[in-house]
């Protein structure tokens, strides 16, 4: 059948517009992105314009209120105040924000203060404000030189000769001349405890003048006299000369040439050789213990003029009891040495420190046994002195096992009353000598 030419025209006519209905729907979706974001950006044009209108609205009110409270109530008159810091900024903000009353006809704002002009009014007026307390204030901080009054010398003299410490050096020295072979001589004994205790004094005053930029660091010695300049290093030289001469002529010529040769050697040993060598290694625990040792042996020669084997005895003593004592002392003060620069065992070696000091506390048993067997003291020695060896021991145990504060304290304090005790124990157990003079036993 064939096709009219009205059908087809009409065919021809919806294919046409069909297709540039098509075509007129394809360039919509192209476009509509860019038109999205054309909308999109006037859009946001307009919201930026509101809050511009929004923030102007806001400053010209909190102008508007600021100039009417300015005019109910004007600015007082500056009153002088000692605290001319605290004040002189906000005196300055407020005259700067202090402006004309608003019109409020009109809509133009005051012209906000420029930030680098507010910086420089509250920078002017605190330094004009402040400039009497500045002053004050900077002679106060200013280091000041402490004057040495002559009421309180004999107290600093004391802390710079570590008092505590030389009385026990001097006890210790006076243990071994009292357990030494022969006659008491009261007169020597009196010129070894005074040189001895002079070369302590020496000792310890220039081991302070040395460490004097590393005890300011630890709390434990940042109080000493150098540290707080209540002593010049000079006169602290000074005196340590003024001790170490007489006390090592006293030992010399006053009890015998062996023990002078003791002192002088001891004084040299901590100041130049225990001294430096805290901060290099540390064998320096080791090197302070021999110096620990030293005094009895001191003793021992003072009243015999020899070296025997009592004499090494003490001084193993001494030697042994050291490590418990300063080792547990150590521990505790672990961050002073370390702030300090110190290489302490502690410090360093923590588990190495422990079991050294259980070490020797167990030797102080064996040594204790040996005194007998070299003549020193009786067999009632090592029996009496057996608990507190053991009591000791038992915190050096204690202290190696459970590693803290605690343990090591009660170690620390035993050691106080350990020493003593037992060299009384060994002095009232001390075995009757034979006087060389007369060749009959002793009384």
């Amino acid at each position: 059948m064939a096709t009219s030419p009205h059908t087809l025209s009409s065919r021809l006519l919806t294919g046409g517009v069909g297709g540039c209905v098509w075509y007129l729907e394809r360039r919509a979706v192209q476009a509509s992105p860019h038109k999205f974001m054309h909308l999109f950006r006037n859009a946001s044009k307009q919201w930026v314009t509101f809050q511009h209108f929004t923030f102007l609205k806001r400053m010209y009110v909190t102008q508007l209120n600021r100039s009417l409270r300015q005019q109910i109530k004007p600015k007082a008159e500056p009153v002088a105040s000692p605290f001319l810091e605290k004040s002189s900024s906000s005196q300055a903000k407020a005259e700067v924000y202090e402006m004309k009353p608003f019109a409020p006809s009109t809509l133009s704002l005051p012209r906000k203060p420029n930030e680098t002009e507010l910086i420089e009014l509250e920078s002017a007026s605190i330094i004009e404000g402040s400039v009497d307390v500045g002053k004050e204030t900077k002679d106060e901080k200013q280091w000041k030189e402490m004057k040495l009054r002559v009421d309180d010398l004999p107290g600093i003299l004391a802390r710079l000769s570590k008092i505590k410490l030389t009385a026990l050096v001097v006890s210790t020295t006076s243990a071994g001349f009292a357990l030494a072979p022969g006659p008491f001589d009261l007169s020597c004994f009196l010129l070894t405890s005074v040189g001895t205790g002079l070369a302590s004094c020496a000792a310890n005053s220039i081991n302070q003048f040395f460490e004097v930029p590393f005890d300011s660091n630890m709390n434990r010695t940042k109080n000493r006299p150098l540290v707080r300049g209540q002593i010049s290093p000079l006169l602290t030289v000074t005196f340590a000369a003024c001790c170490a001469v007489p006390g090592v002529a006293l030992l010399t010529w006053g009890v015998n040439p062996l023990t002078g040769a003791l002192g002088l050697f001891n004084i040299f040993l901590y100041t130049c050789c225990y001294t430096p060598l805290k901060r290099v290694s540390i064998a320096n625990t080791w090197v302070g213990a021999v110096v620990g040792a030293i005094p009895p042996v001191m003793g021992w020669t003072a009243a015999t003029g020899s070296l025997d084997a009592g004499a090494f005895l003490l001084g193993g003593i001494l030697y042994s009891w050291q490590f418990p004592h300063f080792n547990a002392l150590s521990w505790g003060l672990r961050e002073d040495y370390s702030r300090g620069g110190y290489c302490m065992m502690s410090v360093t070696h923590p588990a190495l420190c422990r079991r050294v000091a259980l070490r020797h506390c167990l030797a102080l048993l064996a040594l204790s046994a040996a005194a007998p067997a070299l003549g020193v003291t009786t067999w009632t020695f090592p029996v009496i002195a057996l608990p507190i060896n053991l009591y000791i021991s038992y915190l050096g145990f204690r202290f190696y096992r459970d590693a803290d504060r605690k343990s090591s304290r009660k170690l620390f304090f035993c050691s106080l009353w350990h020493l003593p005790l037992l060299l009384l124990l060994m002095l009232t157990c001390k075995q009757r000598g034979v006087d060389r003079d007369s060749g009959e036993p002793q009384s």
